[in-house]
């Protein structure tokens, strides 16, 4: 007993299930057998109870069960035979029956016959049968009783139906019913279904309930389709009994149709259910599913189910609850649980579905991918679905990413999207969360930022929603990610990680030592990384002092001490990071603040020394080298900077900064330096005048001296010696972290250190002279490092004090910063006479192989000239050595003959033109950062100097104000920021071997803040850029009226006129930067937009507050429209055309101003453009190629554009002298011939593939137009392909057979359907069709002997793919011949091998017949026999065909 009343495990719930049924089924069996043995057995003399005992039944009363002793089928035979066999049969039946019905009048014994009966034998004979039927379903089981049995339990069933339950437990009518179910064969079927359907029409609703789903077990196939229809027309009216009734539905067999009917029914219902019932219809739904409906059924049904509202309500409801009554929450509890089971319950039936059908998961993906929606509902549930069919069918894993990918790059999935869709379907992606990781370790593989980031706001949110376990994984997939040394990885994982830390740090800290693990990895990282991983480490171990932590910060120390102590300054940098970052989160300021530690407003002793005893470390660990010094300074300025210290470090730091920086740089100025000096030594570039000798300079000639000599090995003097020696490598660091440090002490107030700021330097005369050709190469070296040291001081003098607000500090600026101009020009000169010289480093957080760049610094001016003087200038003048592209190398050879292997002799040219050709971006890592706060000096008017006269002063006084080098100097960094902080990676290649820290050096202070911060700030500059820009198109309209619209007018090849042009073009440029930053499309910076677009419309139409965003992007795209006639050189207008198209970009309606693009293209194209000081063009190549595809693109008509170059211009050019250019397009010349046919042959073959391919179904004006459509085509196609015979350099035949080849692939998949049908009705429009493509399928066939015969590898590789598709194009004019019945008027001939001339090419094949020839005759005849209505057209259709067999003969 003990064991019987024990709670039941799961082992024994299955067990205990059946014994619960069994004794249910005989309650009282046992104990009427001990006590009432006597009385158990039926005695009547009916014949009912006489046959049934013979047979082998013996009826009992009472609660017994009726005895069977002998088998089931042997009771059912001889129960037949006896009836069968009877003497008074067919009477004998009634009689039973009869017997029967009033044996059951008796409710108990009704109620025997119903239950299973008792088994009498031994046991090793039923062993085979434990369970026996009741009496009813045995004699069910007889064809001859059946029918009348059936009779009389719906007789008798009505009489339960409104009854309760007995006591017994038992329901009656469910039990009638069973007795029905899994006949072996039902005598009547139809009058048993018309029975139980009246039935289930009377019957309370639970009972319906159990009879409709009752109903398959019953019923046999052939009622399937009554059935179904009777279901059908119940479900109409009866609501509650849906979800048996579909139930019972998917289990039969019935006709689509009608599975059609019902489906759109319960559709219809969708909006209406409730959540219960969903899982029901949606799995009809789903299996009623076929595989030519599937895409439709899927699409109506995303449209119709709207699980949010479904799901949201019930939680939310229970969540209140929770909150309103803490202590009462079990109902509430109850609710959410269901809620979630019914969900869980859906998802399941749904993941069933897309596991085992793949034509559901693909239609679901399809219809996700096609929809253009933008309800959010049905993005949730799409978001939701992508996840489960990702993760249960393997097959679509990269069909599914392609297609998440397409929708993050059009914006429909968002950050939001991604929230609401975690927050809804949390329960159900929990389950799948190895697959969601997985799909998020797929997105962050991807070279599209916006791709990365969706991959990374999924780790999050998994992160935010899911569990203990879940969090484990994520931050472990995070981990693998930082490990993984991609870079772009790395960024984005670490960036997670920072957020993740910010956002749950209780839950961060329980998996920090996953987190701890990264610090084995720290090699390949970059510094930036270094940073971000130090800072998380250091805020999960300060954040809160527990002993959790103190295993973090032990490591921390450890590992901050061992890389500090290294010889290396690969290692030694991490150290300096690592413990910078620590001491920044331990002495931040928390007085605002309570998140680190609360409780404290300010640091304690104990936390104060540590920082200081930290800081201290690194100090005098690194102050052996100048370039760990420098880097130390740097850090340390980035840490005051960006986070705000507690008030004891700063004033601590203060002190100690400001009189070393004394002691180390700033000397009198009346003490002028004695020494060796190979230079005499001047105090220059002063800003006041010292009449006494109270004054101070810079000490930086004798510095750089000194660590010179001591380097050479040399011997100091005594006063070097007293003094502690100072690297002047750390004069600009370390003065940045100085004016940091009195900015933050005195809120911006720097009168400290202002006499810093107009200061001398003590130098020599730089201005090169006669001496320098004379000079060493370590003298001009030395000079070059002084100028360099100078450079950078001045542009931290710049930074610190740009900001100052008296007009007397503004003045001192703008000199500095036009000192910094004239010493670049310096420069410039000293760098073209000294090729192998190294710069001093300027940025210090640089890994091992980026600490001595030779290979930037080291060219000669020579190489500068050709490579360097613009970004996409070194591409398009490459040699063929250095080009990447074959096509690109032969173009430039043709436009720049010269050589390109004269290293060896490019070192001794020092000719006057080489030396001011060194281009200083090279130098770029060489020159200390300017920071954002710099370019408020934009603010500042582009004025010329004037003298001003006042009444009260007769004297001139010179206004000094932002001059246009100046202006160029602070556009070109602006630009170069913008395009390494905006700029998508995609779009910035780099090439493979480049150390992928290279471009981010000169960016450190940059990358400390955000994309979206620095967009910011450059939107507060439009307002002064927009001043400057319209200065400067005034400018060139004055200039264009003066010279009276000549190109090549007085003043044009001036240096002013070049910093303009080069100023309008840098404007451009950052507007453009601006524009095409991809965080627009980000709801948070939608305002930033909008502000953006206001201050362009304004320079318009002032004054007129909240437009609409259309409306703010077309007054925006007018204003910038109308700079194109002012526009002074080409660059310029690409620029101008990509800025307009990013704007139109924006706009949901860009018909109207893309013609305008077109057009404005169209105008530049046509225009004559000055060139270059040393080339025949200053258009290059890559632009020329960029601004043709942009017009070819955006206009109307691209066919008429193409036939209007290829037509028009090129015949003006071939009719032209040599060195001139077609008289419509200026641009097109015979160097840039090759770019025009390459851009026309391409945009050709993208038009026509884009076409749709016609259908018989489409009206004959469709088929006309389309007609009309690929005439035009293959006119153009003609003109261009016979330019090969004029123009047959090797770049124009690669052309015109990469693109000859595509165009007759489109041409056989997009036309030739088109020509099946319209063949009949247009035969002389296809017959022209036909022909002109022939002759030129032909030259293209000529094309491919004289590669052959050249042996040119780079064009015979085309030939095999291009003969190929010329067979293929004979087949497929023959199938259209005999799908027109001219099966006969095919005819198929050799045509002869001949090159572009059209000569033969002689072969050992050339000795065949004169068919040939014959036959080369007989294909010329095509338009001769067009009058005859079908041999003429399969002879034309045939010459094609014949021409290309040709080529298929030669292979």
């Amino acid at each position: 007993m003990v064991s019987k009343r024990r709670l039941p495990t799961s082992e024994d719930r299955g067990s205990l299930t059946e014994d619960a049924s069994k004794a249910r089924k005989q309650p009282l069996s046992k104990k009427t057998k001990k006590s009432h043995v006597h009385n158990e057995v039926e005695e009547n003399d009916s014949v009912f109870v006489k046959l049934l005992k013979t047979s082998g039944i013996t009826l009992k009363t009472r609660e017994s069960q009726n005895q069977l002793a002998v088998d089931q089928i042997v009771f059912q035979k001889k129960l037949f035979q006896t009836l069968r066999k009877h003497p008074s049969y067919p009477k004998i039946v009634e009689e039973f029956v009869s017997g029967l019905e009033s044996y059951i009048e008796d409710q108990d014994s009704f109620r025997n016959c119903l239950l299973s009966c008792e088994r009498l034998q031994d046991e090793e004979a039923s062993m085979g049968t434990s369970y026996c039927k009741s009496l009813i379903k045995l004699l069910l089981g007889i064809d001859l009783l059946q029918p009348a049995i059936i009779k009389i339990l719906f007789e008798k069933l009505p009489e339960f139906l409104f009854k309760n339950v007995n006591s017994d437990g038992l329901n009656m009518p469910r039990l009638i019913i069973n007795q029905l179910k899994w006949l072996d064969r039902v005598v009547d079927s139809k009058d048993l279904t018309t029975k139980i359907m009246q039935l289930i029409s009377i019957a309370p609703v639970y009972l319906q309930h159990d009879f409709v789903t009752s109903l398959p077990e019953i019923l046999g196939d052939s009622q399937h389709a009554d059935v179904g229809k009777e279901l059908s027309d119940l479900l109409t009216e009866n609501t509650l009994l849906t979800v048996p009734i579909l139930d019972v539905l998917s289990s039969l067999r019935l006709e689509p149709k009608l599975l059609t009917k019902v489906r759109k029914l319960v559709m219809g219902k969708l909006s209406s259910v409730t959540l219960d019932d969903l899982p029901m219809i949606i799995k009809f739904i789903l299996h009623s599913i076929t595989a030519t409906d599937a895409l439709e059924v899927i699409s109506e049904l995303r449209e119709n189910l709207d699980l949010q509202h479904c799901i949201l309500p019930s939680w939310l409801q229970a969540s209140q609850s929770k909150l309103k009554n803490k202590g009462q929450t079990s109902s509430s509890g109850n609710q959410e649980n269901s809620g979630q089971d019914c969900v869980i319950l859906l998802f399941d039936v749904i993941k069933s579905a897309v596991r085992y059908e793949k034509i559901i998961s693909e239609a679901w993906i399809k219809a996700i991918e096609n929809t253009t929606s933008v309800s959010e509902h049905k993005q949730i549930l799409d978001l939701a679905m992508l996840f489960i069919i990702y993760s249960t069918n393997t097959q679509t894993k990269k069909y599914i990413e392609r297609v998440l990918r397409n929708k993050i790059r059009s914006g429909c999935f968002e950050e939001q999207l991604l929230q609401s869709t975690f927050y809804v379907h949390y329960v159900v992606l929990k389950d799948i969360c190895p697959s969601v990781l997985s799909l998020a370790q797929s997105l962050l593989h991807s070279l599209d930022q916006s791709i990365i980031l969706f991959g990374s706001l999924i780790y999050k949110y998994a992160f935010i929603f899911f569990d203990t376990y879940c969090q484990q994984e994520v931050i472990g997939a995070l981990v693998t990610h930082i490990c993984s040394g991609n870079e772009a990885e790395v960024d984005t994982a670490l960036d997670v990680l920072l957020e993740l830390v910010l956002l749950n740090p209780s839950a961060m800290r329980l998996n920090a030592v996953f987190v701890k693990g990264i610090l084995d990895y720290l090699d390949n990282m970059s510094p930036q990384q270094i940073r971000k991983l130090f800072y998380i480490l250091s805020t999960l171990a300060f954040s809160k002092q527990h002993e959790a932590s103190s295993h973090i910060q032990d490591d921390m120390h450890l590992v901050i001490r061992k890389q500090l102590s290294s010889t290396m300054f690969k290692y030694k940098l991490i150290g300096i990071i690592g413990a910078v970052t620590m001491a920044g989160i331990i002495a931040a300021d928390r007085s605002r603040s309570s998140s680190l530690t609360p409780g404290r407003g300010d640091l304690s002793s104990e936390q104060c020394t540590q920082v200081t005893s930290l800081l201290q470390l690194v100090h005098s660990c690194s102050e052996q080298s100048p370039q760990a010094s420098a880097l130390y300074y740097d850090e340390f300025a980035n840490l005051i900077q960006g986070r705000k210290l507690a008030p004891k470090v700063l004033e601590w730091a203060g002190q100690t900064i400001f009189n070393d920086f004394q002691d180390a740089f700033v000397v009198d100025i009346c003490v002028v330096p004695e020494g060796d000096y190979p230079f005499p030594v001047k105090a220059l570039y002063g800003l006041e005048d010292y009449d006494s000798c109270d004054g101070i300079a810079i000490n930086l000639l004798p510095l750089l001296f000194s660590q010179d000599f001591v380097k050479d090995g040399g011997r100091l003097t005594s006063q070097e010696s007293d003094q502690k020696l100072v690297s002047p490598l750390c004069l600009a660091p370390y003065f940045r972290l100085l004016r940091l440090c009195v900015d933050r002490q005195h809120n911006g107030n720097l009168e400290e250190i202002d006499g810093l700021l107009d200061c001398p330097i003590f130098l020599t005369d730089l201005e090169p002279g006669e001496r320098l050709e004379s000079m060493s190469v370590k003298e001009r070296s030395f000079i070059c490092s002084l100028i360099f040291l100078t450079l950078n001081w001045f542009r931290e003098v710049v930074n610190a004090f740009c900001r100052q607000t008296l007009p007397e500090m503004k003045v001192k600026v703008l000199t500095r910063l036009k000192h910094i101009v004239e010493l670049q020009q310096l420069l410039e000169k000293h760098l073209a006479v000294t090729p192998d010289y190294v710069p001093p480093l300027a940025n210090f957080d640089l890994e091992t192989s980026e600490v001595t760049p030779h290979t930037s610094a080291a060219v000669s001016a020579k190489i500068r000239i050709q490579g360097n003087l613009g970004g996409r200038k070194r591409k398009a003048d490459g040699s063929k050595i250095s080009s990447p592209d074959p096509l690109s190398k032969e173009d430039n050879s043709e436009c720049d003959p010269a050589p390109s292997d004269r290293s060896p002799l490019e070192k001794e040219f020092r000719g006057k033109e080489e030396k001011t050709s060194v281009s200083l971006q090279n130098y770029h890592a060489f020159f200390r950062e300017l920071d954002l706060e710099v370019f408020s000096i934009l603010h500042c008017g582009l004025v010329a100097k004037f003298i001003l006269d006042t009444e009260m002063h007769t004297e001139a006084t010179e206004v000094v104000q932002l001059q246009p080098p100046e202006l160029l100097f602070l556009l070109e960094d602006l630009a170069q920021k913008l395009e390494n902080m905006l700029t998508p990676s995609v779009t910035r290649r780099f090439p493979f071997l480049k150390s992928k820290g290279n471009r981010n050096i000169g960016f450190s202070h940059l990358h400390q803040r955000s994309a979206s911060e620095i967009a910011h700030s450059v939107v507060q500059l439009l307002s002064p850029m927009c001043n400057h820009l319209e200065n400067i198109h005034n400018y060139f309209q004055c200039l264009t009226a003066k010279n009276h619209g000549v190109v090549d007018g007085p003043g044009i090849k001036g240096q002013e006129y070049h910093i303009m042009s080069s100023c309008y073009q840098r404007l451009l440029q950052i507007l453009h930067g601006l524009f095409a930053w991809n965080g627009f499309f980000q709801p948070e910076n939608t305002n930033l937009l909008y502000s953006a677009l206001e201050v362009l419309t304004n320079r318009l139409k002032p004054g007129e507050p909240d437009q609409a965003l259309e409306e703010l992007l077309s007054q925006s795209f007018h204003y910038l429209q109308n700079f194109h006639l002012s526009i002074p050189s080409f660059q310029c207008a690409l620029y101008l055309i990509r800025l307009l198209m990013v704007i139109l970009e924006k706009s949901t309606a860009p018909t109207q101003n893309k013609g305008k693009i077109a057009s404005l293209a169209r105008q530049f194209l046509c225009r004559v453009w000055p060139s270059g000081e040393k080339e025949k063009s200053g258009i290059p190549n890559d632009q020329l190629e960029a601004l043709l595809s942009i017009y070819l693109e955006h206009t109307d008509g691209v066919l008429k554009a193409i036939e209007e170059i290829a037509g028009v211009g090129v015949p003006e050019l071939i009719n032209s002298p040599k060195e001139a250019s077609s008289s419509t397009f200026p641009t097109l010349t015979r160097h840039t011939f090759v770019i025009f046919f390459r851009v026309m042959m391409a945009e050709l073959e993208k038009t026509v593939k884009g076409l749709q391919a016609g259908t018989a179904a489409d009206s004959e004006r469709i088929h006309e137009e389309k007609l009309l459509y690929w005439n035009m085509a293959v006119r153009d196609f003609s003109i261009l392909i016979n330019l090969i015979k004029v123009f047959d350099s090797r770049p124009v035949l690669h052309v015109c057979l990469k693109y000859g080849r595509l165009f007759v692939e489109a041409f056989l998949k997009q036309c030739m359907p088109l020509l099946d049908f319209s063949f009949r009705k247009h035969r002389e429009d296809v017959l022209s069709l036909l022909e002109t493509f022939q002759l030129n399928t032909r030259l293209l066939h000529h094309l491919c002997g004289h590669s052959k015969i050249h042996q040119d590898t780079k064009l015979t590789r085309h030939v095999p793919l291009l003969k190929k598709t010329l067979e293929l194009l004979v087949c497929r004019v023959k199938a259209m011949l005999i799908l027109n019945n001219c099966r006969e008027a095919f005819w198929l001939g050799n045509l002869k091998n001949r090159d572009l001339q059209g000569e033969e090419i002689i072969s050992q094949n050339s000795q065949e017949s004169a068919a040939d020839e014959s036959e080369d005759d007989a294909s010329s005849q095509v338009s001769k026999s067009k009058g005859t209505e079908d041999s003429g057209e399969d002879e034309a259709s045939d010459g094609a065909k014949k021409q290309e067999s040709d080529e298929s003969d030669d292979d």
